[in-house]
């Protein structure tokens, strides 16, 4: 596996394992904590991933085993958020990296392990699947700081889990187990705790050994429909044929016949 160090004192990495991305938020030492600087470089970090064809998957997690993230680094807040315009500019950068998680056209897979509370989890919402281990612990508990969870994570929040859910965890300010966010609908699957980047890897190869622009598509038609709107137009009902267009098809469907695995070019 190869490494890049992603700037900003190395507070996110970035490594490649072929086709195979994983994003590091590196702050062990702080429990991967969420300040200015890793805001910064997450929003980079994915859109550079996203505009470059030669991925087919991303992991996203944070160093170490002892957590994601707890959420914000509070010792920003005096000078980097103490006010509401202070607050505003802080939070385009955050939404900038969570659009970019989003929005990325590769499927995007949260390796949870341990504590992922506050921006970790909001981080974690932003992303198509999410993976942890028994011992995972989740939460919002920011109205303990008197802070408000703004729009774009609040409609990830319900996205997945339902307006009562979702109040329910912003509410209460609790931190729950990995059993009760499986309940929610949170995450997609729980494991051992010490089988979790086995299987959030295993799932990331079974992804990236798919048809590259399939998945594509179907993460772009999947948005669409939620996000609702004007009727399809005939342009967007086409696409759904593009795909009898690519090698990948003619690929996939010979190698089924032969019964052989196929290898997909993404073209």
């Amino acid at each position: 596996m190869s490494e890049n160090a992603a700037g900003d004192g190395d507070v996110v990495l970035v490594q490649r394992d072929g086709d195979i991305a994983t994003v590091v938020l590196n702050r062990p030492e702080k429990l991967n904590a969420l300040n200015k600087a890793m805001w910064r470089r997450v929003g980079e970090v994915m859109h550079e991933l996203g505009a470059d064809d030669s991925v087919r998957c991303v992991v996203l997690r944070g160093a170490g085993d002892k957590a994601m993230g707890p959420g914000a680094d509070i010792s920003e807040f005096e000078t980097e958020r103490a006010n509401s315009n202070q607050a505003a500019a802080y939070g385009a950068l955050m939404h900038n990296a969570m659009h970019a998680i989003r929005d990325c056209p590769h499927p995007v897979i949260a390796l949870i392990k341990g504590l992922c509370v506050g921006g970790a989890m909001e981080i974690a919402l932003m992303c198509d699947l999410r993976i942890c281990g028994e011992g995972s612990r989740f939460g919002v508990p920011i109205n303990r700081l008197g802070l408000v969870m703004a729009y774009p994570e609040v409609e990830a929040l319900v996205g997945l889990v339902g307006r009562s859910v979702a109040l329910e965890i912003l509410y209460e300010a609790r931190v729950f187990g990995a059993a009760e966010a499986k309940d929610k609908g949170l995450v997609n699957r729980v494991v051992a705790d010490d089988a979790v980047e086995e299987e959030a890897y295993k799932t990331a190869r079974r992804i990236a050994d798919g048809a590259p622009l399939v998945n594509r598509w179907h993460k772009k038609f999947v948005d669409r429909v939620l996000a609702g709107g004007p009727p399809l137009s005939e342009a967007e009902q086409a696409e759904g044929f593009a795909c009898f267009d690519t090698d990948d098809f003619n690929t996939g469907f010979r190698a089924f016949l032969a019964k052989e695995k196929p290898e997909f070019e993404g073209r």
